[in-house]
């Protein structure tokens, strides 16, 4: 059955929508975007996925779309209109489609930011297989861009990093710059030794994740001990277990880093425990 989707104040069928050759999303990446997660029909993070939309847009020195305070009524219509229960909503804008390309920004008063929405329908979301069996990782450089917290749209390496990871036999790919880890091609990444949480600390080296927020803060209510500081692989295939956190994937454990299969290769508790917080929580605060 075709979806109904969201194009600058219209929702559509998705074989109906379209959005302009000349769009700056489309020829210059141009544009950022936000994934919400939803859970039992209801919308999870909402505010804090808003609040960095705004922030990327803000960096950028985009304009808000001409929508921007209808889109938790346009987020809950959407989930209406496609009966998702367990699923995503992607939005997306872009600087515009000021008519014929150029590398100057258009003027803002003539070409609007173009936004879109659309549902991805996801049953079984929130019971993955994989967060019960872990997921391995592969280490690769991080050539991207210098400001990774600003949400773009410009996703090439780190699809190619996927890719990378699946060659090797593996599901994911962390990065790595100066010899230190980033976070995951999607992902923010974790280790935990001695009980300790460590995850690098927020700057424009990573993304400010919407998941990693929440879960840090129910990690310390729950009287876990949370280190914010940059980690090697070295010592991530040194650690206990590891996990990383999304959006899509809440928190997934991770079991084998580089080739070296962490503990004994089964997730561990701590991510486990976090995983299972999530969830209840997030449940219980969606929108």
């Amino acid at each position: 059955m075709s979806r109904t989707v969201y194009v600058n104040g219209e929702y559509l069928p998705e074989t109906e929508a379209t959005v302009s050759i000349f769009d700056r999303g489309f020829l210059m990446a141009d544009g950022v975007y936000e994934v919400t997660s939803v859970l039992d029909g209801k919308l999870i993070d909402f505010d804090g996925h808003l609040a960095r939309l705004e922030r990327s847009l803000t960096e950028l020195d985009m304009d808000k779309p001409d929508q921007f305070d209808e889109l938790l009524e346009i987020h809950r219509e959407l989930v209406r209109l496609n009966g998702i229960e367990e699923g995503m909503i992607y939005l997306q804008v872009t600087r515009g489609a000021p008519g014929d390309r150029d590398f100057a920004f258009p003027d803002a008063e003539t070409t609007r930011p173009t936004l879109v929405l659309f549902t991805q329908n996801k049953p079984g979301l929130a019971d993955s297989p994989a967060a019960k069996t872990g997921i391995k990782v592969i280490a690769i450089d991080d050539i991207r861009w210098g400001r990774r917290d600003i949400k773009t749209v410009q996703l090439l390496y780190p699809s190619m990093g996927k890719m990378m990871a699946k060659k090797a036999g593996c599901d994911d790919a962390w990065m790595v710059e100066d010899g230190f880890v980033t976070e995951g091609t999607s992902n923010n990444a974790y280790i935990v030794k001695g009980g300790r949480i460590i995850t690098r600390q927020l700057s424009n080296d990573i993304l400010h994740g919407i998941t990693r927020a929440a879960v840090l803060r129910f990690a310390r209510e729950a009287q876990m001990e949370v280190e914010e500081r940059p980690f090697t692989i070295e010592e991530a295939q040194e650690a206990d277990e590891a996990f990383v956190t999304s959006a899509s994937t809440f928190v997934f454990p991770v079991i084998e880093v580089d080739g070296v299969t962490l503990g004994d290769g089964t997730p561990g508790p701590v991510a486990r425990r976090l995983r299972e917080i999530y969830l209840d929580e997030s449940r219980k605060s969606a929108v």
